[in-house]
């Protein structure tokens, strides 16, 4: 049955290939010229565009729906259409450089609703890991990606997460989605390193803002993949850790403290857990400075 379904959704894909949609069917976002109805059918057919033309002005063009206020459009199809053709590397290393150029352009422009810097952030993590995996940008294009990341990254204070009805925005969880990628790449050594460490620190625990979204784990997770590459001591380790402790704050006193207490202890607890449990021993090197830092939390 999902191998007839497949193949009826080609056949809808081929037929409205070339015929305009119908006036009931147009959107806020039609990446080049495809219906919604198009989109979804692309979908249901599991992204399959055997034209490579086709596939890759497509794929440039859905990065136009990462700011729709549709989360079915923005996140169903926008992001998992991207994401699906970086990862089975059916885009050519031009359409993916020219994916990175507009999306750090996103990631600067203004976002009144709050959609388009999250997802072109969630996308960029799949641009780079593209680039991780099958190195296409050369040093240049890769500093400019690191460093409009970072820009972004540290610049968020949008800290709202899921709505039923708007769907995800998840900015800090979006964006330490792709300093793990950044921090995963070899061509990135120890002071990249440090400057994403800096940037995660900086997200660590925002002023009054009481993390319930999964951000802590999304912002352990960069953390426990750079220790796992060895470039930094168990002492810098350590020392990184211990800025989170306030010595002589009350924090039960303030919803500011309590925020601050409720968002450094599940960042700490969760590297703390997962560098404990994990198979690899690379990543020892965080249980001292993390387990100190618990500690000396109120």
């Amino acid at each position: 049955m999902k191998r007839l379904a497949v193949a009826a959704a080609l056949l809808a894909l081929a037929a409205c290939a070339t015929a305009p949609a119908p006036a009931q069917a147009q959107s806020a976002c039609q990446p080049a010229g495809y219906s919604r109805t198009q989109l979804d059918a692309l979908k249901a057919a599991e992204w399959a565009l055997p034209d490579d033309t086709v596939r890759n002005r497509l794929a440039l063009a859905l990065a136009s729906c990462l700011g729709s206020p549709d989360p079915t459009l923005r996140d169903g199809i926008a992001f998992e259409g991207l994401q699906h053709w970086l990862r089975a590397r059916q885009l050519t290393p031009e359409t993916m450089r020219m994916l990175a150029a507009d999306l750090q352009t996103q990631l600067g422009a203004p976002d009144a609703q709050g959609f388009r810097q999250p997802f072109a952030a969630l996308v960029l993590s799949e641009v780079a890991r593209a680039d991780r995996v099958e190195p296409y940008l050369d040093a240049s294009a890769r500093t400019r990606l690191l460093d409009a990341s970072l820009a972004y990254f540290t610049s968020v204070r949008d800290y709202r997460g899921f709505d039923a009805r708007e769907g995800w925005r998840h900015g800090v969880a979006h964006g330490a989605d792709l300093m793990l990628q950044l921090s995963l790449n070899p061509a990135f050594g120890k002071p990249e390193l440090e400057r994403i460490l800096d940037a995660i620190a900086g997200q660590v625990a925002p002023d009054q803002h009481f993390y319930i979204y999964g951000e802590s784990e999304r912002l352990a997770r960069p953390i426990i993949f750079m220790a796992q590459r060895g470039l930094i001591s168990e002492e810098e380790w350590t020392h990184w850790f211990a800025q989170f402790p306030t010595a002589g704050e009350n924090m039960f006193a303030s919803q500011a403290g309590l925020a601050r207490r409720h968002n450094v202890n599940a960042f700490l607890q969760t590297i703390w857990l997962n560098a404990r449990l994990s198979e690899s021993t690379a990543d020892d090197v965080l249980l001292p400075g993390a387990e100190a830092a618990i500690r000396a939390m109120p």
